[in-house]
């Protein structure tokens, strides 16, 4: 009976350990301001129902800032574009460009 209880503690535990780990930074609201697009390296998306509770695009600087902005502004498409040719190019010297910084190897 002790056994029972036992590994029910622990099967409880690694569950809560478990979701606690999927638990991620969420926006809780946006800034609709355009962001210059240079010191970005990084983004991600936020949907809402999937742990958050807005829509966002987060922006990550050059330093580890995170800035919240809108999904669907038209401005921040041309922000993604861009950090996305920057990985691109950075893979591809290596890293070892001046402009590479911050940017995380993949």
């Amino acid at each position: 009976m002790d056994a029972k209880i036992f590994l029910s503690i622990v099967l409880i535990s690694c569950c809560c350990m478990v979701a606690r780990a999927q638990i991620s930074d969420c926006c809780l609201r946006v800034r609709n301001k355009v962001v210059d697009k240079i010191p970005v390296v990084d983004y991600r998306h936020q949907i809402a129902g999937q742990g958050c509770l807005i829509d966002a695009t987060i922006l990550v600087t050059r330093h580890g800032r995170k800035l919240c902005v809108p999904l669907k502004e038209p401005w921040v498409s041309p922000v993604i574009t861009h950090v996305d040719k920057l990985k691109k190019r950075c893979k591809e010297v290596d890293y070892k460009e001046r402009r590479c910084f911050g940017v995380k190897r993949e």
